[in-house]
């Protein structure tokens, strides 16, 4: 189960930031929520450069993936 309806509609690099941050919106506040935040921002960095379509939907996978299992713990 996504974090956030709405998972399977992300395509695009955009739309899977904004859909990170709003998953940030349901955590606690404070530290852990500027932690992830954080996180999010420097990965988006990290791939900036990224040209391959492939790629680019395999990292949102993993990245849905990733905020799933952080949503649940």
């Amino acid at each position: 189960m996504p974090p956030l309806p709405g998972a399977e509609l992300v395509r695009s690099s955009l739309q899977l930031y904004r859909y990170l941050l709003r998953c940030c919106r349901r955590l606690p506040r404070g530290a852990v929520r500027q932690h992830y935040r954080h996180a999010i921002r420097q990965s988006f960095k990290v791939h900036a450069d990224e040209d391959d379509p492939e790629r680019i939907q395999q990292i949102i996978k993993r990245a849905i993936e990733d905020a799933d299992w952080v949503m649940n713990k």
